[in-house]
Order: structure tokens, then C-alpha cells, then sequence
């Protein structure tokens, strides 16, 4: 087995950090209303909340789409497909808004055309040519996924930032496992039943007072 190329994972890792202006921090996908309606309030809550959305919400789906983009299917059938899983008009502004987003940033850094696409299928477009492992690509999207929703949960919950490294280091063996599946499905596991995040996502849409988008 060939070892990937350091300067390919540093770029993904860039794509995939904070720093990256996808706009991520703004966006809780729906963790504001659990957290609102008293559904989150601790550590412990956060982590089952974070564990339920990555291996039965979105966390898979968009594991699995990136999964197929990365073999090389066509993006335009696997773009519609992910719009139809957003479960709300919340949850599919989250994906198009940080897809279009990606594609910005990545056209301004290589001079090149911007396809605004569902944020897993912007990254799957550009991680083609990084020859990476897909489950290592797969691996650290949802790395960075589970993150920004960690970051979203200590500041309103609140919990303290050593709080939320520990939930995040509770979720990488989940993460590896679900990279390593997802790598190797195809559209026929697509499947969603985190419910709860679901309607939480969509009651956002008329909670009073909000800081994030989602």
C-alpha cells in the first residue's frame, strides 16, 4: 500500500479546520433547540445527542454520499439526493450554504470555477485529486462535523472546553468505525432515524431567539 502524500492531508485538513471559511461556526443543526427546549444539558447529553446524529442522522448520510462521490459517481444524481434527505428547510440551507461556501474558497485559492454543491459533495469534488484513503477523507469530515457541533454545545449549553474535548475524544472510535463502513457502502445504506434531531432541526425555524442559523 502506497503512503498518501503528507501535502494532501495537510490540504484536507485545512479544508476541514475552522479556519476554513465555510461559515461552519454558525450552524448547530438543530442542537440550539434541543439545548433550548432542555432535550441537552450536559456532557453526557451532548455526547449521546453528537453519537445519535453521526450513526443515524446526517453524520452517515453524508459519509456514505461523500463515499460515492470519492468512487467517482456521477455528483449531479448524488446532489439531488442529498437535498432530499435534508429533513428540513434549516437542515438543507446548513448543506448548500457551507457547500457553496467550500466551493468559494477553494475556486479563490486555485483560480478556478466554484460549483455550489451539498457541503459533502463540494469536499468529494475536491478531495478526488488528493488520492487519500476514503476512509481516512471520510474519517476527518466527520471529525470536523462532530466538532463544530462540540464547539456549538460548549458555548450553549454551556459546557466547559475541557468538557467538550472529552466528548469529542468519546466520539473517535465511532467515527472510525463509521468512516470504515461508509467507505465501502453504497446509496442502497442510505438511512436516517436520529428523529429527535430531526424535529429539533425544524422547530428551529421559529425558536424566538437564536445565535446560530440552524
Amino acid at each position: 500500500m502506497s503512503t498518501p502524500d503528507p501535502a494532501a492531508l495537510l490540504s484536507l485538513v485545512q479544508w476541514l479546520s475552522p479556519a476554513f471559511p465555510t461559515g461552519a461556526f454558525a450552524y448547530s443543526h438543530g442542537l440550539e433547540q434541543a439545548v433550548a427546549v432542555g432535550e441537552v444539558r450536559s456532557e453526557a447529553d451532548l455526547a449521546d445527542w453528537l453519537s445519535d446524529i453521526l450513526a443515524h442522522g446526517a453524520g452517515w448520510n453524508d459519509a456514505v454520499l461523500l463515499a460515492c462521490a470519492l468512487r467517482g459517481e456521477v455528483i449531479a444524481p448524488l446532489a439531488d439526493l442529498a437535498r432530499a434527505l435534508a429533513g428540513s428547510a434549516e437542515r438543507l440551507r446548513e448543506t448548500e450554504e457551507q457547500g457553496a461556501a467550500f466551493a468559494r474558497a477553494r475556486a479563490e485559492m486555485t483560480k478556478g470555477a466554484a460549483e455550489a454543491l451539498p457541503l459533502p459533495l463540494s469536499l468529494a469534488v475536491a478531495a478526488r485529486d488528493l488520492a487519500l484513503p476514503p476512509e481516512q477523507v471520510i474519517a476527518l469530515f466527520l471529525h470536523s462535523f462532530a466538532a463544530n457541533l462540540t464547539s456549538a454545545g460548549v458555548r450553549f449549553i454551556p459546557l466547559g472546553q475541557s468538557a467538550g474535548q472529552r466528548v469529542l475524544a468519546t466520539l473517535h472510535p465511532l467515527i472510525v468505525d463509521l468512516a470504515a463502513r461508509a467507505a465501502a457502502a453504497t446509496r442502497a445504506d442510505l438511512a436516517q432515524s436520529a428523529f429527535r434531531a430531526e424535529l429539533q432541526a425544524a422547530a428551529h425555524e421559529t425558536l424566538d431567539v437564536r445565535i446560530f442559523k440552524t
